[in-house]
């Protein structure tokens, strides 16, 4: 579904769930309910399928959820991979528990992106910036949608 289909499917004060997947991680970012803002909420450690929708429908509920970002991590050369393919898949399984609207986002170089803002910027120091990556770039990929939306 493209930005403009997904953005008219949502429900108008529910806040956006962004994911950057991984196969042993999910970070998490959340948009305030104006669609302005994301921010990093927390990174879930994957056990199987039915722990991650657990902790993905209890989220969809405390933050008032309306539709979910996925971030897409595309090749250099803008193809698809088998990370990609694993991100539709993921995202395809959830829609069968959890039906709220989807989206994906190119994600090429958000965590690397990232990781270069946590230590320049931020002064992180790497087990610090370890604990917070994976939500920081599923809010650096949900802030791209949530820019891309307002000239929708």
């Amino acid at each position: 579904m493209d930005l403009k289909a997904f953005k008219q499917q949502i429900q108008p004060h529910k806040a956006l769930l962004g994911f950057d997947y991984g196969e042993k991680r999910l970070g998490i970012a959340i948009s305030d309910l104006l669609w302005m803002v994301a921010t990093p909420q927390k990174t879930i450690f994957r056990n199987n399928f039915d722990s991650d929708i657990k902790a993905i429908r209890q989220l969809i509920e405390e933050k008032e959820i309306g539709g979910i970002i996925y971030g897409l991590p595309l090749q250099m050369n803008g193809e698809e991979g088998e990370t990609a393919s694993a991100v539709r898949k993921f995202a395809a399984s959830v829609y069968e528990q959890i039906p709220l609207p989807y989206t994906f986002w190119d994600e090429r170089l958000s965590s690397k992106a990232m990781e270069n803002f946590l230590i320049k910027e931020a002064d992180m120091s790497r087990a610090k910036r370890k604990q917070v990556l994976d939500s920081s770039s599923a809010a650096y990929i949900l802030q791209g949608v949530l820019d891309a939306m307002r000239y929708l």
